[in-house]
């Protein structure tokens, strides 16, 4: 792995985007988003989390983040464990899942080609965190984080993803709460 896709600056904020294994647009049902708002407020409010900037797309989740505990590796690692035991029950136990058998089946696969995993893989394993050490750097992240439901040409106004802090941003309400990053926008 590059160096660049590290995490050096333990106590730094940091840019990050993981995906569900195959790209597969998971996030499409109101449950399986339930379950990333409510596990986001977890890290937020018992493993140290400050959020500044999210966007939860169908297939892929960025944030802009910092751990105070100075343990960015572990936050992230314990919540993409959670929520892949969290969301393959779901899968499993949702009834308007129609998609069920052929997304446990390739969650399976994944697992199989993995030596650290013993059933199923649900996250690809790498972040690509990004070490945000300016003012520059952290807009234009959180810029590309709120512009990522446009660009993918689910709406037009980045405020309309009811699942992006840029709700938080433009109408100071959102889905989740952020924390402040300490700079005037």
């Amino acid at each position: 792995m590059s160096r660049n896709y590290k995490f050096h600056n333990r106590s730094a904020p940091y840019f990050v985007s993981f995906a569900t294994v195959y790209w597969l647009d998971l996030f499409i049902r109101e449950p399986y988003f339930t379950i990333l708002v409510n596990s986001v407020g977890y890290c937020r409010s018992q493993k140290g989390m400050e959020l500044y900037a999210y966007c939860f797309m169908p297939s892929h989740v960025h944030f802009v983040f910092r751990s105070v505990q100075d343990n960015p590796v572990g936050l992230l690692r314990d919540f993409k464990k959670y929520t892949a035991r969290q969301l393959l029950q779901a899968i499993h136990d949702y009834p308007k899942e129609s998609r069920r058998e052929w997304m446990l089946d390739l969650f399976q696969k994944a697992g199989r080609h993995n030596n650290h995993v013993t059933r199923f893989q649900f996250w690809q394993h790498n972040n690509h965190p990004i070490e945000l050490w300016s003012k520059k750097l952290i807009r234009q992240k959180i810029n590309y984080i709120h512009r990522n439901p446009v660009v993918s040409g689910f709406v037009t106004d980045p405020a309309d993803w009811k699942y992006s802090s840029a709700r938080n941003f433009q109408h100071g309400d959102g889905v989740m709460q952020i924390d402040d990053i300490g700079f005037m926008w």
